[in-house]
């Protein structure tokens, strides 16, 4: 019995040394609460779109490179020089937001303590506020090629409709386009001499409209500092561009720090069958060929169906890329006066939300960006992605 006794002591006692040794409790754990989850329903965010790869430039071999100039047909790659002017001395990016109620009115007085912005999925810190009116610059870029032919008067009355919508402060650059690119007035606050630099556009021969928006981007706006945009008076196609093409300029335009709003005019059936047009006998593309028609052998460059839905595809991703937006003159409401205000509104009275990455990226990566505003059933517009630079990311560099 003593023994019995004794081995019981003994295993009460070891139990005892053993649960002290390990910090064990005999009580239960208590059940961890589970993560609080945001209701989708008390913010809005802003949406991605579909990505395309992330074209790659040749890097052009300069140890050959003679005085002269290019051959205009040869493709004129993005060197060292050019790029330069798409780069920036900071760490910092800044993200241009607009934001709107269900039926297209701007929301005012949002404070930063409203928005959060994300990087590939991880919250950022908000380091950069901005609210201010400030000025801005924009390209009225106008396509003056044969297929416009029969729009031409309404691009002019649209785009001094659209200056007409300005401040004084705000300054205009007029570029017209058709198998090249001139640039009819520099940037400029003075009236006068933008309507009349609008009513110059004439028309020429193809369509370089790849190369305008390369030209506009690379060798105006990059070298112009503050807020910028394009509006794109066009159809979309484009026939005769030999220094750009759509990949190339679709990621110029995700690259750069410009908004870009197109005006797309469907010129598809206005001269199908008749003298000039984009199939036109005498006046139309490719030096007057009459496409689609049997025995007339193959259809010029530009004047298909599936050309025309490229060209209007191109003009939802020159938008979507930038942050901008598409208007169609006759599905627009109020017309086009009314989306111009829009555009101005807009441009002048965007949200700038800055901050550095947490993450360090790698040159040529594109990296993710979500806007958030906490308040609900609200659209918010803003670039959703930038591409990694070779020194430092592209981006916006905010003004005071």
């Amino acid at each position: 019995m003593g023994r019995i006794f004794n081995a019981v002591l003994f295993s009460a006692l070891t139990f005892t040394f053993v649960s002290a040794q390990s910090g064990r409790r005999i009580t239960a754990s208590p059940t961890p609460a589970p993560a609080k989850t945001e209701d989708p329903g008390d913010f809005s965010e802003s949406r991605p779109v579909e990505k395309r790869p992330i074209y790659r430039r040749p890097v052009k071999d300069r140890s050959s490179q003679k005085s002269t100039p290019e051959p205009t047909a040869a493709p004129e790659v993005l060197t060292e020089d050019d790029a330069e002017v798409l780069k920036v001395e900071t760490d910092l990016i800044t993200i241009p937001v607009s934001v709107f109620d269900r039926n297209g009115l701007y929301i005012p007085n949002l404070k930063q303590e409203n928005f959060k912005i994300y990087e590939d999925g991880e919250e950022q810190e908000i380091a950069y506020f901005g609210t201010t009116e400030k000025p801005f610059t924009v390209v009225l870029l106008l396509d003056t090629s044969p297929s416009t032919e029969y729009k031409i008067e309404e691009i002019q009355r649209a785009a001094i409709a659209f200056v007409d919508q300005l401040k004084p402060q705000d300054k205009v650059m007029v570029i017209e386009f058709s198998s090249s690119v001139h640039v009819l007035t520099e940037p400029t606050g003075d009236r006068p001499a933008i309507y009349k630099a609008i009513q110059r556009t004439d028309f020429g021969g193809g369509t370089s409209l790849y190369d305008a928006v390369r030209y506009s981007l690379v060798k105006r706006l990059s070298k112009i500092d503050g807020r910028k945009a394009i509006v794109l008076f066009t159809d979309g196609v484009d026939t005769t561009s030999g220094k750009a093409d759509y990949d190339s300029t679709i990621a110029l335009a995700e690259e750069s720090e410009s908004l870009i709003f197109p005006i797309y005019y469907n010129t598809f059936l206005d001269g199908q069958g008749g003298l000039g047009g984009i199939n036109g006998g005498l006046g139309g593309v490719n030096g007057g060929m009459i496409g689609g028609l049997p025995g007339m052998g193959r259809a010029p460059r530009g004047s298909s169906a599936e050309d025309y839905a490229l060209g209007k595809r191109y003009l939802e991703d020159l938008a979507a890329y930038t942050g901008g937006k598409v208007f169609r003159p006759e599905s627009t409401p109020g017309g086009l006066t009314a989306a111009f205000e829009g555009i101005a509104e807009e441009l002048r009275r965007q949200y700038n939300i800055g901050y550095v990455p947490k993450k360090d990226g790698v040159t040529g990566q594109r990296k993710a960006i979500k806007v958030r505003v906490d308040r609900p059933n609200l659209v918010i517009r803003s670039r959703d992605s930038y591409i990694v630079g070779s020194k430092q990311v592209t981006a916006a560099k905010p003004t005071d």
